[in-house]
């Protein structure tokens, strides 16, 4: 995926931006795994909009069919999934993408994703998945998880210039999820432009115990950021000598073939 040109990008303040299209979609964002049905109350306070705002996004949200109403009650509807199509429709290296992910996933028995950097998050994309569960979660495509903590989130940031990665570490804020969890920004940084000078990144057991991963980026023929590639595996199964031995040239010669396939 590209990096948005940010001189382009309207301030909320431009006569031009549509505020009422930026907030709507913000109450459609608000739901997520662990707030998957919320009441009026609960949607105004995730967007800290006042309850009449909510009320009127919400309704409009539900006339249009992408939001579903159960009694007091919100949800999303599947029709949500459409704007998820919309982008990977837009996008003619998916099925490329998918195979490369799929061939990663029968070579190393391991799941494979790709994911792009949306805000603080990382979003997957695409995804191969093995027989072995790894998170609490299920990890699928639109799965959203913090950069910071991650492989694909940190090759990602790596690819930022200096002051857009600056920029970002000074706003982002860090939950500790496990011991290994980096919270120190100094730190996170130091990881990141080490990603940045190698090319790759391994996140250990910061995000859940037991969860290790390693992600390269993915670029097409013209140099353009397609997003990150990753291995997820098993700490307990996989060494971090398997990752560097073994799944870092296998995902080096994977994004060689998407940049020789994808223009």
């Amino acid at each position: 995926m590209p990096l948005d040109d940010k001189d382009d990008a309207l301030a909320p303040d431009d006569r031009d931006f549509v505020t009422a299209l930026a907030s709507g979609l913000e109450v459609i964002l608000a739901f997520d795994d662990v707030h998957p049905r919320m009441t009026l109350s609960e949607v105004a306070a995730r967007t800290g909009m006042n309850r009449a705002r909510a009320r009127r996004f919400l309704l409009t949200l539900h006339a249009l069919g992408y939001v579903r109403k159960q009694q007091r009650v919100f949800e999303l509807a599947p029709k949500v999934l459409q704007l998820g199509y919309a982008f990977l429709s837009a996008n003619d290296y998916r099925h490329v993408i998918q195979q490369v992910l799929e061939e990663i996933t029968s070579e190393s028995g391991e799941s494979s994703s790709l994911g792009v950097l949306d805000g603080d998050e990382v979003t997957y994309v695409a995804r191969s998945s093995s027989r072995h569960r790894l998170m609490a979660i299920t990890l699928s495509v639109g799965t959203r998880l913090p950069a910071a903590h991650t492989s694909m989130g940190r090759v990602l940031l790596a690819q930022l210039p200096d002051n857009e990665l600056d920029a970002w570490l000074a706003e982002v804020k860090l939950e500790k999820h496990t011991d290994r969890t980096i919270t120190d920004k100094a730190k996170l940084r130091e990881s990141i432009l080490e990603a940045r000078q190698q090319g790759f990144a391994i996140a250990d057991q910061e995000l859940d115990s037991g969860l290790r991963s390693i992600a390269v980026p993915a670029f097409d023929a013209n140099g353009k950021l397609l997003g990150a590639i990753n291995i997820s595996t098993n700490a307990a199964r996989i060494s971090h000598a398997t990752l560097m031995e073994h799944y870092l040239p296998l995902l080096q010669e994977k994004t060689r073939m998407i940049r020789r396939s994808i223009s």
